[in-house]
């Protein structure tokens, strides 16, 4: 994992005491970009930096995940940019946000992420044509910052979600403390279904005695 200005903390996953960190911005289709039905049984947040490398891994991860899952998960990106690390990383999730609000924020998510290497201004412009958006405003938006502001809120909403590396990983709104590869994604978000699913079963138990 990336971490920058925002390590905060030091995760010990064997303490006993240590305390669960969930999501304090709900997923809302208003706010987030999403991808899959809103009301899956798994819902997948990722706060991720474009540049960041093992973000770039968890890219394809996800991908993965989004194939084998199917319409049984809602994945959501958030941009948390280490800026003291990463160069390009704000101004690439501004480019993402400036896609978005033509209606195009997953095919730059996907070439952002896919480029890694290079993602200078000039790159940005030349994604934006390539996805055939309306480059002139696309640049006048990323030279203005029109989305610095959206991008910022992201990253405090996962501060106070006690993120503190990328990529960090919310499986239904409880940060994911192990690891980010394939199969301990897949443990992690069965687990969490199971649990979900034991928890109504005793909501039902005692709704029904009363």
């Amino acid at each position: 994992m990336s971490t920058g200005k925002a390590n905060r903390e030091t995760r010990n996953p064997r303490s006993p005491t240590r305390t669960v960190a969930k999501l304090i911005r709900p997923v809302s289709e208003r706010y987030d970009h999403i991808l899959g039905p809103i009301d899956a049984p798994v819902q997948l947040v990722e706060y991720g930096d474009y540049e960041c490398p093992h973000c770039g891994q968890a890219y394809y991860i996800v991908k993965e995940l989004e194939r084998a899952l199917a319409n049984r998960l809602c994945f959501v990106f958030r941009n948390f940019p280490l800026t003291s690390i990463h160069l390009h990383a704000e101004h690439a999730a501004e480019a993402a946000e400036a896609a978005g609000a033509q209606g195009k924020f997953w095919e730059m998510h996907d070439c952002l992420f896919e480029h890694q290497d290079a993602l200078d201004d000039i790159h940005l412009i030349r994604y934006a044509a390539m996805l055939s958006l309306d480059v002139p405003q696309f640049s006048r938006e990323l030279s203005e910052h029109r989305y610095a502001a959206r991008v910022r809120e992201d990253f405090a909403g996962g501060m106070r979600s006690g993120v503190n590396a990328t990529p960090t990983f919310f499986i239904n709104s409880v940060r994911h403390d192990g690891s980010c590869d394939l199969g301990a994604l897949l443990d992690a978000i069965e687990d969490a279904v199971a649990t979900e699913r034991k928890g109504e079963h005793l909501e039902e138990k005692h709704a029904r005695r009363r």
